[in-house]
């Protein structure tokens, strides 16, 4: 149930975030998800695009340093606690969110948060998410979205 998620360093300069973003867009990849942590010399962007496989031969091909992590696409309800619902599964599980962003689908199918746990607990974690309810989405399904 992974979704494969590029990790990337970005220069802090005006235009390197336009540089990758055109790189992508210059091979047909979509970006489904994105986050941009920065630093004083460089940012660490974090995203979830279309053909992840693609993306990370057009990346190095181009100079980025770039690694494709594991993660969980968690959907989310829209209602007070829903977040909490499923942060208080996890904690209950002594699962550890190393970090988390959010995305939002084209098609109206609700929101979804990225969730980054430790390697060794990503199968149960989702296997603990899929028990108590909670949907995900498969990378398959990311590429329709």
């Amino acid at each position: 149930m992974a979704v494969k998620q590029i990790s990337v360093f970005v220069e802090n300069k005006p235009g390197k975030l336009a540089e990758f973003v055109d790189l992508l867009r210059g091979h047909g990849i979509d970006m489904r998800a994105l986050s941009l942590a920065e630093a004083a010399d460089f940012g660490v962007l974090r995203t979830i695009v279309s053909d992840p496989d693609k993306a990370q031969r057009v990346l190095a091909e181009a100079g980025f340093i770039s690694a494709v992590t594991p993660v969980l696409a968690v959907a989310v309800s829209d209602e007070p606690g829903a977040l909490y619902h499923i942060l208080e599964i996890l904690k209950n599980a002594g699962i550890n969110l190393e970090y988390s962003y959010a995305f939002t689908t084209r098609k109206n199918q609700g929101a979804y948060m990225v969730f980054r746990v430790a390697d060794d607990c990503l199968q149960k974690t989702a296997e603990l998410l899929e028990e108590n309810g909670i949907g995900m989405i498969a990378q398959e399904e990311i590429y329709s979205l």
